[in-house]
């Protein structure tokens, strides 16, 4: 359980941060993504660090205790792990037809809010024992 608390403890503040960042600056996030996907090495090497992350969170979890916390973070998990083999083995034209399919520009503040939720529930459940908060979301 000592991992879990850490994982949510290190995850949830950090989603709040680039969740709101990205959200207070819509203008700058956009441009700034469209040149990361003109960097090939760039984006390889973020692979590698999502890999190693995403791993190390699945391989940490005890989803089959059947609770929501190591749950959520096992999804998490694995959602970096897709997105780490993705950037590693898809041409730039194959992860640029990606980009387009996913339309940033409309979905932006939609997909930054899930990440906002998310980083409230983990920040919350991470911090709540600590602090002495009721025990609600886990």
């Amino acid at each position: 359980m000592q991992s879990v608390s850490f994982l949510a403890q290190l995850i949830g503040p950090c989603l709040l941060v680039v969740s709101i960042a990205m959200l207070a600056r819509r203008e700058a996030m956009i441009p700034l993504v469209e040149n990361l996907m003109q960097n090939p090495p760039l984006l390889f090497v973020l692979g590698v660090i999502q890999l190693l992350s995403g791993l190390a969170i699945v391989l940490t979890q005890d989803v089959a205790a059947g609770e929501t916390l190591p749950l959520v973070l096992t999804m998490i998990g694995w959602w970096l792990m897709v997105r780490a083999v993705l950037l590693m083995f898809l041409s730039q034209d194959a992860l640029w037809a990606l980009f387009d399919a996913m339309e940033l520009e409309k979905y932006y503040y939609a997909s930054n809010v899930i990440g906002l939720v998310l980083g409230c529930y983990l920040t919350y459940v991470g911090f709540g024992a600590i602090l002495g908060l009721p025990n609600l979301l886990e």
